[in-house]
């Protein structure tokens, strides 16, 4: 019987393969296993070593490769055959990337499990155009929100909180509701004339970025196309 393997979340960055760590370099390149969503790049997965197995659990809209539950017990059973797998995740894995689920059910079931962090989308948008996401005398403080909630759930945020003019909102995965995101902070005191930055692709030759306001941006990004993934950078700093 091989000895139990171990697993290594990995954080992919935003998209552009020079953005990753030493680390995640190292071991995409020595993995036997690679377990990838849909969010890590070509350029990224092009690095792997040849003789790996590369396994895509690349979630979409309303339609999942893989239950969440299934990649779990996957990582499992791939450690137990004494495998070295990278779980390889967009941005950071423990950033709106269900790391921590995974990381307590590996723990759970006895595997060693190791987080190498990643460059954030949000960090890794705002670098590539120039944004800083907290200036000082404009932006006090940044947040990082999901605008995709579990099970398509309404959205449950403390808009009065949330519509702060000193801070900068970052919205991951907001294009279906940034329309009602926007006019809840609206509503909440925000003016419509708050900057809104919108970035798909964020770091990668596919890059593209438009600069809205908070009461068009909804329209605008439909009206020019955007298809994701797509980040929205809110605030004055934008």
């Amino acid at each position: 019987m091989p000895s139990t393997g171990t697993v290594h979340l990995v954080g992919a960055g935003p998209g552009d393969p020079d953005l990753l760590t030493l680390k995640a370099l190292r071991l995409i390149a020595h993995a036997d296993v690679i377990v990838h969503d849909r969010l890590v790049s070509d350029a990224v997965l092009s690095l792997a070593n040849p003789r790996a197995v590369l396994i895509d659990v690349g979630k979409r809209p309303k339609c999942h490769t893989l239950p969440q539950e299934a990649i779990n017990r996957l990582l499992i059973e791939q450690a137990r055959a004494g495998r070295m797998v990278v779980r390889l995740k967009g941005g950071d894995p423990f950033v709106f990337g269900r790391g921590g689920e995974e990381a307590m059910d590996l723990a759970a079931a006895g595997i060693a499990c190791e987080v190498v962090p990643g460059i954030t989308a949000a960090q890794g948008a705002a670098a590539s155009l120039g944004v800083p996401l907290t200036h000082r005398g404009v932006a006090e403080h940044v947040t990082y929100l999901t605008g995709h909630c579990r099970a398509d759930t309404p959205l449950d945020f403390d808009f009065a909180k949330l519509a702060d003019p000193n801070g900068t909102l970052v919205v991951y995965m907001g294009l279906a509701t940034i329309g009602e995101m926007a006019a809840r902070l609206i509503d909440n005191g925000l003016d419509a004339e708050t900057p809104v930055l919108v970035v798909e692709r964020a770091t990668t030759s596919g890059e593209r970025h438009h600069l809205s306001a908070l009461g068009r941006v909804a329209a605008e990004t439909q009206a020019l196309g955007f298809e994701g993934p797509t980040l929205f950078v809110i605030g004055r700093v934008a």
